[in-house]
Parts: structure tokens; sequence; C-alpha cells
């Protein structure tokens, strides 16, 4: 097929089966990754851009900023790019290096934020930095993807319809929280349309979301230190909460037995599914969302003195 545009190519309807996982189960895992953005991210990024434009805060040459841990900024970054709209993107110390010179390649400008926050994380100083670029500029138009509701709608219309559409029968929906618009978009899916799945969130230790302790964590896109505005907790049925250490492992072992190499998300999710295994009936369909790829990951999940120095060895 040929597109106009790269932000076109959403490859949504892409899954692995991972048989063994579960005892007596058949895993799907979606695979998110194989677009030119490279993550799911793609889907609400662009829902972030069309809906300020049908609202018409979006003029040609406009500045657009957003505060992102990764995948989100190099999904902007790219279709920024295409619709001539410049873009700053909001990170922090946790964001890949590859991640960052990804973004300034599409043109992007980069601003690390290092400042820690009250829960010892990073995203309240990141949206703070975006507060102080809004006043000391009007014009500058920020996408806050943490409270606009075109966030989970990209994913309620796309990614949960295609998961069900494909699957069929879906009796358990693992997927990972962090701005959480993946999460709240494809759990109202399934709550309106396939009631009787059963939602499971998978947050990562140290993030705040389900009303943990805060604490330190290393691996983007998973958790947060600030509780989104569009979140919606009450859609989950079950809560796992994933050590990281235990997501490098999962991603690890992933790339070992089946040749696939996904993202620290990923590996947390599947690690839930892995410690709710024997809590699920055989025959069941579950599904699994993996929000992106592993490339971006080589110089921490994938190297062993990055891990080491923040986990110790790996048993």
């Amino acid at each position: 097929m040929i597109y106009e545009h790269s932000y076109e190519l959403v490859t949504d309807d892409l899954f692995v089966l991972l048989p063994r996982l579960v005892p007596g189960s058949d895993l799907f895992l979606k695979i998110e990754g194989l677009n030119p953005a490279g993550s799911v991210k793609l889907k609400t990024a662009l829902s972030l851009i069309e809906d300020a434009e049908h609202r018409g805060v979006l003029a040609p040459g406009a500045r657009v900023i957003e505060s992102s841990s990764g995948n989100l900024g190099i999904a902007l970054s790219s279709i920024c790019a295409t619709k001539g709209y410049r873009f700053t993107c909001v990170v922090d110390p946790n964001t890949n290096a590859t991640s960052i010179d990804h973004m300034r390649a599409l043109g992007a400008e980069v601003v690390v934020v290092d400042t820690v926050d009250a829960n010892g994380g990073f995203l309240q100083s990141r949206i703070a930095h975006i507060r102080r670029r809004i006043e000391a500029d009007p014009t500058v138009v920020w996408l806050n993807q943490y409270a606009n509701p075109a966030n989970p709608r990209a994913h309620y219309e796309q990614t949960a319809r295609t998961l069900l559409k494909t699957v069929q029968h879906l009796d358990y929906l693992f997927i990972g929280v962090g701005s959480t618009g993946t999460f709240v978009g494809c759990a109202q899916y399934l709550r309106e349309f396939s009631p009787h799945t059963r939602i499971v969130a998978v947050d990562a230790l140290g993030s705040v979301l389900f009303g943990a302790a805060p604490g330190p964590r290393h691996i983007p896109g998973l958790g947060a230190s600030r509780i989104p505005e569009l979140f919606e907790p009450d859609l989950a049925d079950d809560v796992v909460m994933v050590a990281e250490k235990d997501a490098v492992r999962e991603c690890r072992l992933l790339a070992r037995t089946h040749g696939l190499l996904t993202g620290g998300s990923t590996g947390s999710v599947l690690a839930a599914v892995r410690r709710r295994a024997d809590t699920i009936p055989a025959g069941s369909r579950i599904a699994a969302i993996s929000p992106d790829l592993g490339e971006r990951y080589l110089g921490t999940v994938y190297n062993n003195d990055w891990v080491e120095r923040n986990f110790g060895v790996l048993t």
C-alpha cells in the first residue's frame, strides 16, 4: 500500500502467540512497535494533534509542547515534522539517550528536566516547566496527554477495537499504566463491548497511581509520580505491581526464547502475567499489550553493566 504521510502507517493488528507462559491457555501479545514512531504512542500523538487542529488551536507553524518519557515525544516529533509544527519535548534523566537523539533528529527541541518532584520522580517537574513556558509565551500549545480525552479516545476507537476483533473471545487483558491513556481507552471499550473480560492493570513499584508509596524508577514508560487527571483506577479488576528487576528479566527471557526484543513495559506486563498464571483457568484467552520494541533499551534493559549497576546480578 502507498501512504501520503508516515503517520498513517499504524500497524494495529499484529499479535504473537505465547502459548507456554500460562499453561493450558493462549496468550496473545499485541505488538505495537512496528510503525514509523516505534510504539503505541503514534495513535495517541495523532489523536492529540488532530484534536487540537479540530479545535482550531493549532495554526500553521505553531509551537507544540508536551511532556514525555520518550515514546510519545518521538511520535509527536514525527507528526509535527510532517505537518510543519515546531515541537518541544520535556523529558527527564530516565529517558533513553537513543530516544532523545531520535527526537532531535526529527527536528524537535528536547528539554531535560532533572529536578526531582515531591514523590521522587520527575513528572510534576516536567509539567511545571511546561507551565512556565506557556506563561512566558501563551501561543505555545500544550496538548496535555494527562488530561486530554483525545488520549484514551485513540485507544477506545483503535487499540481495543482491533484487539477484540482479532482475539474475539477475551477472558483477560493485561495492560500497563503510565500516562494511563491506553489503559483507560481500552478498559472503557471492553467494559462496553466485552464486560466479562477481566482487566489487569500493571504498574511499577515506586509508582503512585494505585496509592502505593513513591519510590525511584529507572525504566521509562510505566508508572508515574503524579496521578493523571484522566485516570480511572476503578476500571481495573486487578492490579499487579512489578519490580523493574522482574521486568528486565522477562524482557531478556522473551528475547532468548522467542527472538523478540521488547521494551521495559512489555517485560512488566509479562511478569504480571507470570505472577497471575496459577489463578487463570485453563482454556482462557489472554491478551497483553506490548507498547514498543527493544532497540531503544539496548543501553539499559539489555546492557549488563547498566542492569548490574541498578539491580545487581539477575538470577
